[in-house]
């Protein structure tokens, strides 16, 4: 019952407090996130959103300039002017467009190449302009803290948690929702207002109509790119097309501007093939074909030899035929030719850390983690701190690693955690509870918890009063050995007792355990 009455006391609090205008429409909208917190969490994610996505095209200055331009000029327009927008075209070939909270716009280098003239490139942006005005992501994220927030309700009113707690864990919580797949009415949202956008700047609106019938004739192809790309956070249908259709007859008709668009990505247009053949070499890695990678590369270079990406992927190659030497070049080239990559340095730094060079594999790894913190970074952070003796530094690297989501490193750092703490802290790791036993005995039931062997495990029984003061202590004689998961019952010379709930009077401990090291496979997830 008083659960109930919290809820239906904090009900219409939470209603009122929640919603906010959308500055778009003017319809009012649940939101926990504020304007703030909005812009910070794009702000925060931006960076490492592109540095994840193959980071910034550097190849063609004028382009991100272009494109930029552009944005700026559409978000002038747009119902949010005073937002901090930015504009950035990604080396990425998969074709994607993508918006973060806040006005943080990013466009791939795969999606320019599919399009046809300027129009519809500010069709596509002044779209994305229309999720960051209209706080698309905000609500996103609005709604998945609703789910855990209406869950958890009695237990927050309870430890007195205001609404400014509530936002500030539904940004963490949600901090990438606004990645996630849009909604069919936040889609025909920004459709309706993006065309207007462009509209203004004196753009033909038709030019939002072909773009969606184009995107839609592809879908139906089911191109793998455009599936896994923007059809995954953009999906199109008849519905938008015609949608757009009457919305761009409401408006003047304007612009293309075809030639100038044509012109402005030539050099994506020339380097083209040198991309295809990329693809191709990270295929044939997949398949475990190196030199026939490398076949590609070589190829791919001689179109484009500035593309850091081809010589990255060519240091995963040379690495494939165990020829460390030439992968820490081709991974030094990539560097000198994009030195704002985090990937590069990444897998140069394991390289060196497999050669043994554990000074320069830390320098890189170190440079890697500051542009984007991986797992995969923090991992052999945590080995090169322990070659170098620091095993504080270590612990906090693996600790790192083991709470968080990936399985494969995850399991790999909980190992080197156990190998390092389980003689100094085997209670961490060895788990014992005391319970009597159908003869009336005391048994103790001793678990591994560990990713490892626990060898020469010793325990203690202790006997409590009334208060929990220890009145007696006994070293148990069984010395065990258990695996990883593995569950023993010891029984003890107490007893026989009177009844089960006699077990309260003692405590066990261990008082000794010793991991049996093992040889860790490389952790090669990337």
């Amino acid at each position: 019952m008083r659960q109930l009455l919290i809820l239906w006391i904090l009900a219409p609090l939470l209603l009122t407090t929640a919603c906010a205008v959308n500055p778009v429409t003017g319809e009012r909208e649940l939101s926990l996130v504020s304007e703030q917190q909005e812009i910070a969490i794009g702000a925060q994610q931006y960076g490492p959103s592109q540095q994840s996505q193959g980071g910034a095209y550097v190849l063609d200055a004028g382009l991100q300039a272009y494109v930029s331009d552009i944005g700026h000029r559409l978000a002038a327009v747009s119902d949010r002017p005073d937002l901090p927008y930015e504009f950035v075209v990604l080396n990425n070939s998969i074709p994607n467009a993508w918006a973060l909270p806040g006005g943080k716009i990013a466009v791939n280098r795969g999606l320019l190449v599919e399009l046809d003239d300027e129009a519809e490139l500010a069709a596509v942006i002044g779209h994305e302009i229309v999720h960051a005005a209209a706080r698309h992501g905000a609500s996103q994220m609005s709604s998945g803290a609703l789910t855990g927030f209406t869950a958890q309700l009695a237990t927050i009113a309870a430890a007195s948690v205001g609404f400014g707690d509530i936002a500030n864990s539904a940004s963490q919580a949600g901090s990438a929702a606004f990645m996630a797949k849009y909604g069919r009415d936040d889609e025909l949202e920004s459709d309706k207002y993006g065309i207007r956008y462009m509209s203004k700047l004196g753009y033909d609106p038709q030019a939002a109509v072909s773009l969606q019938e184009t995107f839609v004739r592809m879908s139906g192809k089911q191109q793998q790119d455009f599936v896994s790309g923007l059809f995954a956070s953009h999906p199109p249908s008849q519905a938008r097309v015609d949608a757009n259709r009457v919305h761009a007859r409401e408006l003047p008709p304007g612009q293309r501007y075809r030639e100038r668009y044509q012109q402005r990505i030539a050099q994506l247009k020339r380097d083209a093939p040198a991309y295809a053949k990329l693809d191709e070499a990270l295929t044939a890695l997949g398949e475990e074909q190196p030199q026939r990678a490398i076949n590609l590369l070589d190829a791919a270079l001689k179109i484009q030899p500035n593309e850091a990406q081809l010589w990255e992927t060519r240091g995963h190659a040379w690495n494939m035929l165990k020829n460390s030497d030439n992968a820490v070049k081709a991974y030094s080239t990539a560097i000198a030719k994009n030195p704002a990559q985090f990937s590069p340095y990444l897998y140069r730094g394991i390289t060196h850390y497999r050669r043994g060079e554990t000074e320069l594999a830390e320098q890189d790894l170190l440079a890697s983690n500051q542009k984007l913190p991986t797992a995969v970074s923090a991992y052999y952070l945590g080995e090169t701190s322990l070659a170098n003796d620091d095993q504080q530094q270590a612990l906090s690297y693996f600790n790192q690693v083991a709470q968080g989501g990936n399985k494969e490193l995850s399991q790999l750092a909980q190992v080197r955690l156990a190998q390092l703490e389980m003689a100094a802290q085997p209670g961490k790791y060895i788990a014992t509870a005391p319970y009597v036993g159908k003869d009336g005995y005391l048994y103790i039931a001793v678990r591994n918890n560990s990713s490892l062997t626990a060898a020469n495990v010793k325990l203690e029984l202790i006997q409590i009063d009334s208060s929990g003061k220890a009145i007696a202590r006994e070293r148990l004689q069984n010395t065990l050995q258990l695996n990883s998961g593995e569950r023993v019952d010891i029984k003890t010379r107490t007893g026989p007792l009177s009844n089960t709930a006699a077990a309260s009077q003692f405590r066990s401990q261990v008082i000794n355990a010793e991991p049996v090291v093992v040889e860790l496979a490389a952790a090669d997830n990337r």
